[in-house]
């Protein structure tokens, strides 16, 4: 009885996940909207309705065209939020008490500052390096695959994390000797971890994925990362 109870709140786990995720695209949009003074046609719609989901798609499809850098922006910072979320969601999940109670509450600054770096960061930097890449390797070059690849490997990623590290220490209002010591303690196995998750993901994504997507499809890879490096930098 205890698994099947068990079994049945981690299917409405998921569910509610999916559902916050959608619902967070819709305050995506519609922040956008409001920030543009688009005015767009919207019909009364439930979130779970398939037509609600295909208009959703096409106004987020025209922001990227019209607005491509303040929509990844924008999503990267939403994303990069929900990643944070996740971790302390499932953090608190293995702190539970006998009796079922969190030892400790959500820390509303940790969204706050990966939303802060998704926004001013990730977001920019990631489209303006996946349109540099397709100017220096075009899929006309030899080996552009490869190419693409050591790139983002072994130049964007290293110096992308290092920024991370270093953001997060301004932004939580650290000394330089306390991210000399992050980075001696964290950045190396983030680093080896990042070339291990990413890699895969990101070879798909730098040569077959169409370049005004790429940012998008790595938000959501990224969705769980920053779940993982909020927990590596304590």
């Amino acid at each position: 009885m205890g698994v099947l109870l068990r079994n049945k709140s981690a299917l409405q786990d998921v569910g509610n996940g999916w559902l916050a995720i959608a619902t967070c695209l819709t305050l995506l949009v519609s922040a956008i909207n409001l920030f543009l003074n688009i005015t767009m046609p919207v019909e009364s719609l439930p979130v779970r309705d398939p037509a609600f989901h295909r208009r959703l798609l096409e106004q987020y499809l025209l922001l990227l065209k019209k607005y491509p850098i303040l929509t990844k922006s924008v999503t990267s910072g939403i994303l990069s939020a929900l990643g944070n979320l996740l971790s302390q969601a499932l953090e608190s999940r293995k702190k539970r008490t006998a009796d079922g109670n969190l030892r400790k509450g959500l820390n509303v600054l940790g969204p706050a500052r990966f939303a802060v770096y998704g926004l001013f960061c990730t977001g920019p930097l990631s489209h303006y390096f996946y349109q540099l890449m397709e100017l220096v390797f075009p899929s006309s070059e030899p080996y552009c695959a490869l190419k693409r690849l050591l790139l983002d490997r072994l130049v964007f990623a290293p110096a992308f994390l290092l920024l991370f590290f270093f953001v997060m220490n301004v932004l939580e209002g650290r000394t330089i000797s306390a991210f000399q010591g992050k980075v001696r303690a964290g950045y190396w196995p983030a680093l080896k971890m990042n070339w291990k998750v990413w890699t895969p993901f990101q070879f798909i994504n730098i040569n077959y994925v169409p370049v005004q997507f790429r940012v998008l499809f790595a938000n959501l890879v990224a969705l769980f990362w920053y779940a993982y490096l909020a927990s590596v930098r304590k």
